[in-house]
């Protein structure tokens, strides 16, 4: 069967309906020659008569057509329906996109709290980092993403994003346990020249970087380890093989064998953002949603 256009079902519904070609071509609009050259080529489609004329009521597959329209009807409404609330920002799905470490402390918690407000609002997670989300954001690919960038690393958006400051997180230096250093209440970065590393590609500092920030000559710490993840890097510190710095949201809230202290000279900061595409309307329940995930940023910033 070939494709049946919708228009032939509802000319098909009308004559049912109203008994007549004269009948339905006055409610359509069109001619009573009109509405039999539609009836014909339904059936051409079909490759069955979908009418008897005299009197006019459906045959078994136009039965069958007209129970497909009245789907397509439904369905219609049904889509009209959710496109009103989709305009308003009350329904529909917004396609997020965050970063590891927020993907696991930030977001289930501002789900949590859309879910409640926009209970028809339904979410997707795509978990990568900042320089892939602002291109899959620019794409059209994702409505929303939680990305961030160092105060010594900049990472500017592309101009079509607005881009919004949600939290600051501050870089601390993370330390087994018995470290000399784990009893002061601030880190000098300078005071870990000599240290054994471990860097994780989410938050690795190249030791080259590392030295200028320092500012001290021959600064000859070692980056010895490169974890694929936060709890290889805090594994790693716990058993005394090195030391790390990792922004604050990346550490657990009970976490054993490693002390995170704030660095006092130079102070490192994470900013985390928010970016969505820089257009005129932006749905309600992205607004929302965008507003929370700063909420909890702060929360577990602080």
């Amino acid at each position: 069967m070939q494709t049946v256009d919708p228009r032939l079902l509802a000319t098909l519904e009308a004559v049912v309906r109203l008994g007549s070609f004269a009948a339905a071509a006055r409610e359509l609009g069109y001619t009573s020659p009109a509405v039999s050259q539609q009836i014909a080529e339904l059936e051409r489609r079909a490759g069955l008569r979908v009418l008897e004329r005299r009197p006019v009521r459906p045959t078994r597959a136009g039965r069958i057509l007209l129970d497909a329209e009245q789907g397509v009807r439904t369905a219609l409404a049904a889509a009209a329906q959710e496109l009103d609330a989709v305009r308003a920002g009350t329904a529909g799905r917004i396609r997020l996109g965050a970063f590891a470490s927020a993907a696991n402390g930030l977001v289930p918690r501002a789900l949590a709290a859309l879910q409640t407000e926009y209970p028809d609002v339904q979410v997707s997670l795509a978990q990568l980092e900042p320089g892939p989300g602002y291109t899959r954001v620019n794409r059209g690919d994702l409505d929303l993403v939680l990305t961030y960038d160092y105060d010594f690393l900049p990472l500017p958006p592309p101009r079509a994003l607005h881009r919004s400051l949600a939290a600051r997180d501050p870089v601390v230096a993370v330390l087994p346990h018995g470290h000399p250093l784990a009893e002061q209440e601030v880190v000098e970065l300078a005071s870990l020249a000599s240290e054994t590393w471990i860097a994780a590609p989410e938050a690795a500092l190249h030791l080259e970087l590392l030295a200028q920030l320092a500012r001290v000559p021959g600064f000859a710490a070692r980056l010895e380890y490169e974890g694929n993840d936060f709890n290889t890097v805090l594994g790693f510190v716990a058993a005394g093989l090195c030391v790390a710095l990792l922004p604050r949201l990346a550490l657990p809230r009970h976490v054993t064998g490693v002390v995170a202290r704030p660095l006092a000279r130079p102070a490192l900061t994470r900013f985390l953002y928010t970016a969505r595409l820089d257009t005129r309307h932006t749905p309600r329940a992205v607004l929302a949603l965008e507003r929370m995930l700063a909420a909890q940023a702060r929360e577990a910033t602080a």
